[in-house]
């Protein structure tokens, strides 16, 4: 029998403890047998910590929870913050994956992981000068049905690209363009907040952007198209419930999920509760997504963000819109 050697729990800190995406962090620290031991968030709104435990240091002041992390570490024998799970708004990554790395921990960062390339080069220099790992929560590389299709592409023989639609459409009410999320400056735009990831799987799938163009940029929806190494890419990001089609209204859903291959409908709708925890498992056991797996898309979003939307072009345009 191969002997199953335990691992002694690591202690996690957690920045953005109220914000929508926390609770996935803290589901993963607790089922991979973890401690979350300290969090911060300026709402005080965290009841659902008592979920997880009870003896969870919270603090709705950053210089206050800064003291404490601090303290832990100054006091050794297994007190030391070992990762500090970041999901705090996207403008404030960088900063936080500093005090991470500073505080002689790791860093476990939501996407997207900074919002500008360069960044990027900066938090590989604080990974070299402190000797920490910056760590980026990539999780759709997880979900078994785009392994399998990743997989399936990487054995295929096509001689054409694939032709792929990609549209996911998130209602959102009008709270979302007031609070951060609304700010291109703090947010990135609605192709870095709600589509990073989907462009990081499609690019993991498809290989390497060659071309791109942007035909809609609002706030609430933008559409463009991308030219693949494996696949002619066109997409559409919304969130505006007016762009849900009628069948999901009809059934009370105010979510649309959609990538089509060749027209044929990719189902990978299911199997999302887990995908935290298992992106937690690769970090724990020595792998998970680093800076450079994150850099493509970080380069890709600020480039649609700053790019000038072109006339709508034929074929190479998302069924979506209309011309």
């Amino acid at each position: 029998m191969k002997e199953v050697v335990e691992m002694t729990p690591k202690n996690f800190a957690l920045v953005g403890a109220g914000g929508y995406i926390a609770p996935r962090h803290m589901k993963a620290i607790k089922d991979t047998g973890n401690n979350l031991v300290a969090a911060v968030d300026p709402s005080d709104s965290v009841g659902i910590l008592d979920s997880f435990s009870q003896d969870i240091a919270f603090f709705t002041e950053f210089e206050r929870f800064d003291r404490h992390v601090d303290k832990l570490r100054r006091q050794g024998e297994g007190k030391p913050i070992d990762y500090v799970s970041i999901c705090s708004p996207n403008y404030l990554h960088d900063a936080h994956i500093r005090f991470a790395l500073r505080s002689g921990a790791d860093a476990i960062c939501e996407k997207p992981i900074v919002l500008n390339p360069w960044n990027v080069d900066a938090l590989q220099e604080i990974e070299r000068e402190t000797g920490g790992k910056i760590f980026n929560i990539l999780q759709l590389r997880t979900h078994p049905s785009i392994i399998a299709l990743k997989e399936k592409i990487a054995k295929a023989k096509n001689k054409e690209k694939y032709k792929v639609d990609l549209t996911y459409i998130t209602s959102r009410g009008r709270w979302y363009f007031t609070s951060w999320k609304g700010e291109h400056a703090k947010s990135g735009g609605i192709a870095s907040n709600i589509g990073v990831h989907f462009f990081d799987m499609l690019m993991w799938i498809f290989g390497e952007v060659k071309h791109h163009k942007v035909h809609l940029a609002e706030d609430g929806r933008t559409a463009g198209f991308l030219e693949l190494e494996k696949a002619n890419v066109r997409w559409f990001l919304s969130v505006d419930r007016k762009d849900l089609p009628e069948e999901v209204v009809a059934a009370g859903k105010t979510t649309y999920r959609s990538i089509t291959v060749d027209g044929e409908e990719f189902e990978f709708s299911e199997g999302f509760t887990d995908l935290h925890t298992l992106v937690y498992q690769e970090i724990l056991a020595g792998r998970g997504f680093g800076l450079e797996d994150a850099r493509p898309s970080i380069n890709l979003v600020y480039e649609l963000r700053n790019a000038k939307p072109t006339r709508i072009n034929g074929g190479h345009t998302h069924p979506m819109l209309k011309p």
